[in-house]
Order: structure tokens, then C-alpha cells, then sequence
């Protein structure tokens, strides 16, 4: 039903002969929707029309030819009404006087909803054009968890402007073209929709490498005759072996495109020849028995290549897709590739969430790829919760968005699909952000095994979890999804901000009490008349660039007691502070504590503390060369010493000189891991015909448990002598 006519969009629906030929073909290839449904397309098209009378392209034609052209793209691959509806005016809140209401008022609240997903944040101000795309991108997201139409429409729309890209300026060409190729094309394929996938690659690489797509494109067509031959009689033998077995088959063969090859060639490093010396067909056939029917018959023919088969129909794609894969020795000593699916399946892998169309109200259930895009999205709306910025976010975004996967099996067996090279800490945050911020390790097919550990296809992966464990700022070195990248980053500024609000609070009560105060009795009117005139809008905030090294503790405390008569100044007196107020630490601080690499302090050494601005507290042994420097500046020492808990590993170095003989680097290795130290490095510092000295950068809890390494260490008869570095 059309609903009522409000006054201000009065306009006929126009006759055959008013409608330009751009419509009539809309309507025809949207023959697959009811008369009255078409009716409303025309309808759509006249009020767009109005609506955007008097634009015009950069190539000269009336702007709506654009927005309908788009809605011809989304009738080809048979969506609903609504949405052909809502990209026909998908630009007219945006360019046009028409808004919001007017839209749900004549459409419908739904067409209204897609047209504002999709409709850029141009009413804002960005730094930049990048922070204004990504900004643009998040809401689109936003709006596709909502309704996943939206990325419908916005697909179309990218490719036909990449069909039209020819008016655009160089620049605005190659920008647009790098946008669709990092993330327009990348999402497509995320979605399983594959035709649009591959004509948007397509299209990017004629616009980016117009040379190289021409010249790529003219040895496609140029096959030469002997390969089209070998492509018939392999076809022949395949199709015949499928009608003896009774197979209802439908056999077509593989074209690869330019960008395909393009891409093969970059990352492989192969030539054209060798890229195109491969045979691929794919087989439809009824039912899914068929389809291993299918490729037992086609293994008959050829012999399968080992370790080349791929089931994705028992464990499909991220995105949906499912079919079977395998290699074969084909009779020219060319590679075979064969898919073999479904008809469903053949529809699903080349229009994804686009197939079968069905909207959450009524219809058929979602299709696997619809399911699968919304759980994807849900994934991306609670990663983007923890993101500082957009740009950030869509950085993130564009990592899980090459679906080079990993298929890995949960205790209970479900399956979760990861990108290529995840870790065991990646699987973890992927079962929930709580598992990852407190796994320690992982068994992966009931082996015991580090959280960095690269898992491969078909493992089963149990997370191990400590309450007290907390993620570590080593960890961003090794995870790759973006989701595990930003929960760590949220989880460490967390703790970060809290630890450096705790030891500024024990530097400033400090440096107070060296003036005969304290935090508690500071008047409340003088500590916030201070953070104002600083502008800090909390005492937090302030503790926390006190431990940072931002503001000195001393000068701080000066400034709050100065009204009470507070006449010691730390800055003249030229010493230390007193060592009976040292700052306990226990070498957890992130962020805010830093161990000097010179001299490598460890639980147990006499040490002192150097504040740097922006980097917090660096500690030295007092012992080191380079303290004698810093008594030059004792306004930035701080005193500081062990707590009476410390934990965790902390960095040393052995100078150990040993026989210059085959094993010996392994007999002393075996001596340090039987210590259960940790060996970081491994450098020859000196080597002649008999002697050689290696430094060894090891991991030990104190200096006992280093007493205890060299200990050990010594007592091997192929060392000479071992010292501390």
C-alpha cells in the first residue's frame, strides 16, 4: 500500500510517455516485483526527480539519473521494494530541501531509516577529509546493525559511481579508487557478494593502473589457441564423467579477472604465464549428497593434488559462503580447480545477504550469509565502543576485513572463524572481551601452549583465565583483530590512568608532607581554585600528570600551600629527598614506570627514581654511570624502593665467557631454563680460537633468582666466568 499523499510533495504519477528511458529500464529489470510495487518505483522516481531538479553530474546528466541507476543495480540482484525506494531518493536528505519526515511521511518509516544510514555526515565539522570518511563510515555501521539494506544501497551507489568515475579529477579518481579497493570491495566480499565484489576491484584497478588493467586485460582475451583446446577436452571429460554417474550438473568454466591476476603476481611473485596456468571450473549441482557425489567423480578423472581439498560446506566462510574446493593433476600438467556447490549455494556466493532477499518482518529465515553479516557487524558495533577515534575504528575495521581465515573449534564445537595468523589471545577475545583481558594461556588440542601461539585450521582452542591476570602492553605486538587490538588499548589506558592516579597521589601527599601538610588538609576552596586555574577538572586528572612527569610533585606542593605559610622550597635545597619517605613500587605500574635498559634494575638492588616528562618515573640502580648525571637536576629525583609484594618478570643481562666448541650455547641455554629464567637475547661479544663471551638478555624475579641463574650457570665445566651486566 501506498501511503496517503501529505501536500507538500504533490506530484502525479507520471504516464509511459513522460517516464525517460533510465526508468523504464529500472522497472524492467525489477519485473520480479508485483504491478503496484513497480508503481511505486515510478512514483519514487518523481518526487526524487522534483526533488533534485536543476543538478546536475560532473558528466552533464541530471543528477537523479544517478540515484536510479543505483536502484537499477540493487533490481538485478532482485532486493524488495523498499529498498529500490529508498535508493532512487538515497541522496535527498542530504543535497536536496527534502528531510526526514517528509520521507517517512510519503515512503514509509523504513525507507526513511535507509536513506538516513546511508547519508554522510556532512553537517559536521572534520579536521580532514579521512576523519570525515571514517566518521561517515562508523555511522553507516550503525545504521547497517540496524538494517543491513543500508550497505545495499551504499554498495550500489560505489559501484556506480566507479562505472562513472571517468568525469572525476585525477586526484578525486585515484582517491575514490584506493577508498573502494581498501574498504568498499573488502566489505562486498565480507558480505559474500561477490559479482559486486569483483567488478569493484575491477573497476578500482582500471582507475588506479589504467596500463596495467589494459595490457593485463589484452593478453586475457589473446588465450592462445592450444589453451582453449586443453580448456574444452578437460571439460569434455569432466562433464562426461558426471552424466555416467547421473549427476544433474550444470559445468561452467573460470574466467580470472585482471585484478586477480594482478594481485596473484604481487603476492606470489608469479609471471602472467605461470598465474594463468591454471584450469578452474565450477560444478552445480541438486543437493549437497550431490556435491560429494560430484567430487568423488571429478577425483576419478584427475588425481587430487594432497592437502589442496576444502570443505566450506561442513565449516562455511565468515561471510557464508559454502562450497567444496579441490586441486587436480590436470593432463598438461596444469593445475585443475574445481568448485563444486549448490544452486543456493552458487546464488548465496555471488550475491551474499543480497540473495534471497528477506526482511525481518515475515518471509523465509535470513539466509547463512545474512546471519553471519549481522553477527559480524554486532562484533564491529562493540569493538567500536572501546575506540578512541574513527580513525582508529576503521583501521581495525579494514584488518577483519581480508578474510583470509582460520576455522577453529570451541570446547563445546562451535566454530569461529579468524583471520590468517590470529593467536590464541585473538580466539579469546573473539569468545568475549572479559575472556581475553584475563586468559594467561591456552590449550589448543589439549596442549598447553602461550598466548601468542599462531593457531591453524581445525584446532580446538580452550582459553585458561586467571581473575588477577590483566592485559599486558606486549600484547599489541602480536594480536591481529581488530577487536583484540582495541579492547587491550581500552583495558591498558585504563589501568594506566588508575596506576598513575595512585602514584601521583603518593608523590604529591609526599612532597606535602616535606612542607608540614598533607592532601586531607588542604582547605577544599584552595585545591579547587588551583585545579581551575590549571584547568583540570578533577583532582584525578592532575595526579595522574604528576605521575607522568607533566607537573613536579614539589612545585605542585608549593602552589597549594603557599596560603598557609608554606616556606620550603625543595627546588634550593640542592639534596635529595629524605630516604625514609621512599615510594614503594612493585614494577606493575604501566606506563608510568620505565626500567632504564643502561643499567637494568631488578627486585632487591639499591635504586633511585628520575621523573621525565611525559614518560613518568625512570629507575636506575644507584649504582649506574649515569645517575651522577641526574644529580644535576634533584628536583626531578624521586625516592623510591621495593614494595614488600613485587611481581612479575624484570629484565637482566650475563656476560658469560665459555669454551669456543659446539654445544656449548645449548649446555648454558639448559642451565638458564632449569633456573626457569626466561632467555630474551642471545649476542657473541668477543670469540677467538678458544674462548667465547655471549651476553645472554634474560627474565628473573630478583636478585636471588639471579644468584640462582648464575649459580647454576657456573658450574658448567664449559664456562670460564659469568657477571652481571
Amino acid at each position: 500500500m501506498t501511503p496517503a499523499e501529505p501536500a507538500h510533495l504533490e506530484h502525479a504519477t507520471p504516464a509511459d510517455d513522460a517516464v525517460p528511458d533510465y526508468v523504464l529500464d529500472l522497472e524492467r529489470a525489477a519485473e520480479y516485483l508485483p504491478a503496484e510495487q513497480r508503481a511505486l518505483l515510478r512514483r519514487a522516481w518523481a518526487v526524487g526527480a522534483a526533488a533534485h531538479a536543476g543538478q546536475l553530474r560532473k558528466s552533464g546528466e541530471p543528477y537523479i539519473t544517478h540515484p536510479v541507476a543505483v536502484a537499477r543495480v540493487l533490481a538485478e540482484q532482485n532486493v524488495d521494494v523498499e529498498t529500490l525506494v529508498a535508493a532512487i531518493l538515497h541522496d535527498t536528505i542530504e543535497d536536496t530541501p527534502l528531510d526526514r519526515a517528509q520521507l517517512a511521511a510519503e515512503f514509509g518509516e523504513t525507507v526513511a531509516e535507509l536513506v538516513d544510514g546511508v547519508t554522510k555526515l556532512d553537517k559536521l565539522k572534520f579536521q580532514d577529509r579521512q576523519e570525515a570518511a571514517a566518521e561517515s563510515f562508523r555511522k553507516m555501521l550503525l545504521a547497517m546493525a540496524r538494517d543491513l539494506r543500508v550497505i545495499l544501497i551504499k554498495l550500489a551507489d560505489r559501484l556506480h559511481n566507479m562505472r562513472t568515475l571517468g568525469a572525476q579529477s585525477p586526484e578525486a579518481r585515484e582517491r575514490i579508487a584506493r577508498e573502494t579497493l581498501e574498504i568498499y570491495a573488502p566489505i562486498a566480499q565480507r558480505l559474500g557478494m561477490n559479482l559486486i565484489k569483483s567488478e569493484l576491484q575491477d573497476l578500482g584497478f582500471r582507475a588506479l593502473h589504467p596500463i596495467r588493467h589494459a595490457v593485463l586485460q589484452k593478453r586475457i582475451r589473446a588465450q592462445p589457441l592450444l589453451r582453449r583446446e586443453a580448456l574444452a577436452r578437460i571439460e569434455a571429460q569432466l562433464a562426461q564423467k558426471l552424466a555416467n554417474e547421473g549427476l544433474q550438473h550444470r559445468l561452467v568454466s573460470r574466467v580470472k579477472s585482471p585484478w586477480s591476476i594482478y594481485n596473484k603476481m604481487q603476492a606470489e611473485g608469479k609471471t602472467f604465464t605461470q598465474v594463468m596456468d591454471v584450469f578452474g571450473f565450477r560444478i552445480i549441482v541438486g543437493t549437497v549428497a550431490d556435491c560429494y557425489h560430484a567430487l568423488g567423480v571429478v577425483h576419478s578423472v584427475y588425481k587430487p593434488l594432497d592437502g589442496r581439498f576444502r570443505d566450506f560446506i561442513a565449516i562455511p566462510k565468515a561471510n557464508g559462503y559454502q562450497s567444496l574446493h579441490t586441486v587436480l593433476f590436470g593432463p598438461y600438467g596444469s593445475p585443475i580447480e574445481v568448485q563444486i556447490r549448490t544452486q543456493e549455494m552458487d546464488l548465496i556466493a555471488e550475491r551474499g545477504i543480497a540473495a534471497h532477499w528477506t526482511y525481518k518482518h515475515g518471509g523465509e529465515a535470513p539466509n547463512s550469509a545474512q546471519v553471519r553479516a549481522h553477527s559480524w557487524i554486532s562484533n564491529l558495533l562493540e569493538s567500536q565502543r572501546g575506540t578512541g577515534s574513527s580513525l582508529e575504528f576503521l583501521e581495525n575495521v579494514k584488518v577483519d576485513l581480508f578474510p583470509d581465515e582460520v576455522y577453529l573449534f570451541t570446547p563445546k564445537g562451535d566454530i569461529l572463524s579468524l583471520p590468517r595468523n590470529s593467536t590464541a589471545l585473538d580466539f579469546a577475545y573473539a569468545v568475549h572481551t572479559d575472556v581475553g583481558n584475563q586468559a594467561v594461556a591456552a590449550r589448543v588440542d589439549k596442549k598447553l601452549v602461550p598466548l601468542r601461539t599462531k593457531l591453524v585450521s581445525g584446532q580446538k582452542v580452550e582459553v585458561v583465565t586467571a581473575k588477577s591476570s590483566m592485559p599486558k602492553p606486549q600484547w599489541l605486538e602480536f594480536v591481529v583483530t581488530g577487536k583484540a587490538r582495541t579492547a587491550i588499548r581500552h583495558q591498558l589506558k585504563h589501568l594506566e590512568h588508575e596506576d598513575a592516579v595512585r602514584l601521583g597521589h603518593r608523590m604529591l601527599d609526599r612532597a606535602l608532607e616535606e612542607l608540614g601538610s598533607s592532601l586531607e588538609r588542604l582547605p577544599a576552596p584552595r585545591l579547587d581554585a588551583y585545579l581551575g586555574e590549571l584547568r583540570y577538572p578533577r583532582l584525578e586528572e592532575l595526579l595522574a600528570d604528576i605521575a607522568l612527569g607533566n607537573r613536579m610533585p614539589a612545585q605542585v606542593a608549593q602552589a597549594l600551600t603557599r596560603d598557609e605559610g608554606g616556606t620550603l622550597d625543595l627546588l634550593d635545597t640542592g639534596a635529595m629527598p629524605r630516604s625514609g619517605d621512599k615510594i614503594l613500587i612493585t614494577g606493575n605500574e604501566r606506563g608510568i614506570i620505565t626500567f632504564a635498559s643502561c643499567c637494568m634494575p631488578i627486585p632487591g638492588d639499591e635504586i633511585m627514581g628520575y621523573h621525565t616528562t611525559g614518560r613518568g618515573i625512570m629507575v636506575h640502580r644507584m649504582e649506574c654511570p649515569n645517575v651522577a648525571d641526574y644529580r644535576k637536576s634533584p628536583e626531578r629525583w624521586v625516592a623510591i624502593g621495593w614494595d614488600r609484594e613485587v611481581s612479575g618478570d624484570f629484565g637482566a643481562a650475563l656476560r658469560v665467557e665459555v669454551d669456543n666448541s659446539p654445544g656449548v650455547l645449548a649446555q648454558v641455554a639448559a642451565a638458564i631454563a632449569e633456573a626457569h629464567s626466561n632467555i630474551d637475547g642471545v649476542e657473541y661479544l668477543e670469540r677467538d680460537t678458544n674462548v667465547a663471551a655471549i651476553r645472554f638478555s634474560i627474565e628473573v624475579k630478583s636478585r636471588k633468582h639471579l644468584a640462582d641463574v648464575i649459580r647454576r650457570t657456573r658450574r658448567l665445566q664449559v664456562v670460564h666466568g659469568v657477571q652481571r651486566l
